[in-house]
């Protein structure tokens, strides 16, 4: 990578030591949005065009998305840039959102002149208070001596250990104040930071062990997989051990969704089998995964029968919600290897027997229907049965928050790691279109492919704006069914069809597109759409897709709230 022509002393202002940091952190895209208490940076950053590529978003909340797009395909840290004031608090949602999924992001935001701070002067808010519960940490700086040490520390935390964002504040002054710049060290250790601890040996054995006289034992696949970079280590164990393998909404594709061993989806809206076997297995293998309340249920009535070996480099989420039986603290990119050492090769036949049984009863009840209609409208599951067939598993990915995501989640394929990106523990409703637009910027040479429903996608729709500009070839699927669905679905099913605010009436969105210069296309009738699909995949550059779908279609199966994962319902009879 080129970097300015520097010597090992030379003085800078410190808004031109935020961007060399940038490029001696191997950052090439930026998401920001300018305003008066960050020019300084956005004044600087004109010499390094070239060298930065700079995305200018329409809404800083979105800013924050796209850089989680990029983060979660490419693994590596996203960057964001805005301004003090509202620019600040427009991160919020975005910031939340990526704590909660364990996003590696720093975001530089401008803030007022030192001397100005704590006078309610324009556009000053207190950023460090506002920021500090929804950032892994956080750092207001006045003083441009600091940014190098300080922006080495916000890399580093962003990426080490259990991932998260990061935000740096950094008033006026300090951006237009010169110091004597000297070599960028990158940081690698933090005193009394541990983001990797050293697993225990005794544990290690005693998982080994349980798995070794298991004889149904079962893995739930989480996003540590992922964001430990183990794809090919929990592979390795996954096949040795012989084990039914599911996974949570987040541990999507870090196993292939047609490897043999896989069971499929677990949680609320996950399949059949491995939620009720859930509470059959007798020894519960979790893998960089929370036992997040939709994944588990009551907690009460969770895998009591089973012994729990929970893998996790987070001390915290150890014994939080579901005590383990054998608790594995470290990176499972290490873990993970000294337990397929010492564990024997086996196959469950007849473990396996009762998930095919379970799939059996599914298909038979609802997947047949959801993807395979005859008649009636058009279901969510046939567009993504369609899209399968078309991209082969091979495209990335993106949704939205709703029924559509869950319908994408249950029925996409996925050949690859880092190919499904959606909003899991906060469930952000316009997450998607901005995060596609930052997935296009990871350069994996995969279609990217934004599904969304008529609400998520009113709620960031001005992105279409920052996808005329720069034009990323994302494509755009809109499944409308012209409600809120899936608060309109919990409306049905338990308050009694009381439908309050989620008939939502939409716009014209290819004609909205149009406008932006994005080409479209609406389809209502089935016979239009495969043809429609195609049509939206093989188009150059960005397009949008609206299909038509059920307006009062479900998502089954269902944990009903307040009921155990074998409770699940495979239709609203109950």
């Amino acid at each position: 990578m080129e970097y300015l022509n520097l010597s090992t002393e030379t003085e800078l202002s410190g808004s031109r030591i935020i961007l060399e940091a940038f490029l001696q952190e191997g950052v090439k895209t930026v998401f920001g949005y300018p305003g008066g208490a960050i020019i300084p940076i956005y004044d600087a950053l004109y010499d390094y065009r070239g060298k930065l590529e700079h995305i200018l978003v329409r809404h800083e909340q979105a800013a924050v998305h796209a850089a989680q797009g990029l983060a979660r395909v490419s693994g590596e840290v996203g960057v964001v840039l805005a301004t003090s004031g509202p620019g600040a608090t427009n991160l919020v949602t975005g910031l939340a959102d990526a704590l909660l999924d364990n996003t590696p992001l720093v975001c530089i935001t401008g803030q007022v002149f030192e001397h100005l701070l704590g006078t309610d002067a324009f556009q000053e808010i207190d950023v460090m208070n506002i920021t500090s519960p929804v950032t892994k940490w956080n750092y207001q700086i006045t003083d441009a001596h600091e940014l190098p040490e300080v922006l080495a520390k916000a890399f580093y935390i962003a990426k080490s250990g259990r991932p998260g964002p990061v935000l740096i504040d950094v008033t006026k002054n300090a951006q237009l104040q010169k110091v004597i710049y000297k070599e960028y060290a990158p940081c690698h250790s933090v005193r009394s930071y541990k983001p990797d601890p050293f697993p225990s040996m005794e544990n290690i054995e005693r998982a080994a062990l349980l798995i070794n006289e298991a004889e149904k034992p079962f893995i739930i696949a989480g996003q540590g997989i992922l964001l430990g970079k183990a794809e090919k280590e929990f592979l390795e164990f996954a096949e040795k051990s012989g084990i039914p393998v599911a996974w949570t909404v987040l541990g999507m594709s870090a196993l292939p969704t047609d490897h043999p061993q896989a069971v499929g989806m677990v949680g609320m809206h996950g399949n059949y089998g491995p939620n009720i076997l859930t509470n059959e297995c007798d020894v519960l293998i979790a893998v960089g995964m929370r036992f997040d309340d939709r994944v588990t249920g009551r907690l009460d009535q969770y895998a009591k029968q089973a012994k729990v070996i929970h893998l996790d480099i987070d001390k915290a989420e150890i014994n939080k919600n579901v005590k383990a039986d054998v608790p594995v603290l470290g990176n499972c990119k290490q873990t993970l290897p000294l337990l397929t050492e010492r564990i024997e090769k086996r196959n469950h036949p007849e473990w396996y027997r009762k998930f095919n049984d379970c799939f059996e009863i599914e298909s038979i009840s609802l997947i047949n229907g959801e993807l395979h209609p005859q008649e009636g409208e058009i279901t969510m599951g046939e567009v993504i049965r369609h899209l399968n067939e078309i991209t082969g598993g091979e495209a990335v990915i993106v949704t939205d928050v709703g029924q559509h995501q869950m319908a994408a989640c249950r029925y996409s394929q996925f050949k690859h790691s880092r190919t499904n990106v959606t909003s899991g523990g906060l469930g952000t409703m316009g997450f998607c279109l901005p995060a596609a637009i930052g997935a296009s910027y990871a350069e994996t040479g995969r279609p990217v492919v934004a599904i969304m429903g008529d609400g998520g996608a009113q709620m960031n729709i001005q992105e279409l704006g920052t996808i005329m500009q720069y034009q990323p070839g994302i494509k755009i699927l809109i499944l409308n069914n012209s409600y809120l669905g899936m608060v309109r679905q919990w409306q049905e099913l338990f308050h009694e069809e009381r439908y309050s605010s989620v008939d939502i009436q939409s716009p014209d969105f290819v004609q909205v597109a149009k406008g932006y210069g994005i080409s479209g296309r609406k389809v209502s009738q089935r016979e239009d759409l495969e043809n429609a699909l195609h049509e939206m995949l093989n188009h150059q550059g960005a397009f949008l897709l609206e299909v038509m779908t059920g307006k009062e279609h479900n998502v089954f199966p269902m944990i009903p709230q307040g009921k155990s994962v074998s409770e699940i319902v495979l239709n609203n009879k109950f």
